[in-house]
């Protein structure tokens, strides 16, 4: 755990735990290669959340776009929200859009450490 802290200070909860379990494996030299890449590529709850709030009143689907479901946010695009309820249901689950962003973008950073490849 404080091998964690020392690296990514600004995780919290279940992100710190899915992290440390995922990098427990890796040298020192990989996890500091690791933490740089996640911390430049992770998105932040409170950006979907006000995305989130941008995306019911302003703009539908601005925060599928934001996490790379593209599909989705033309969807929202176009039936304006999936007729405001898919925005609601992401306003509510906003931690949920976040921690499935960031648990894949962890997923593509890890092997891309291991086999030496670490640019951002």
């Amino acid at each position: 755990m404080n091998r964690i802290l020392k690296l990514l200070p600004e995780l919290q909860g279940h992100e710190m735990a899915t992290v440390q379990a995922a990098i427990q494996d890796l040298t020192d030299e990989e996890a500091e290669a690791f933490a740089q890449i996640y911390r430049a590529r992770r998105k932040d709850e409170q950006t979907i959340l006000i995305l989130c709030l941008l995306g019911l009143f302003v703009i539908p689907g601005i925060q599928r776009f934001f996490v790379d479901q593209i599909g989705m946010g033309i969807l929202y695009l176009f039936t304006v929200g999936l007729c405001i309820i898919g925005s609601i249901v992401d306003l509510v689950n906003y931690r949920k859009l976040a921690e499935e962003y960031n648990i894949k973008i962890m997923r593509e950073v890890i092997p891309l450490v291991k086999n030496g490849q670490q640019s951002a």
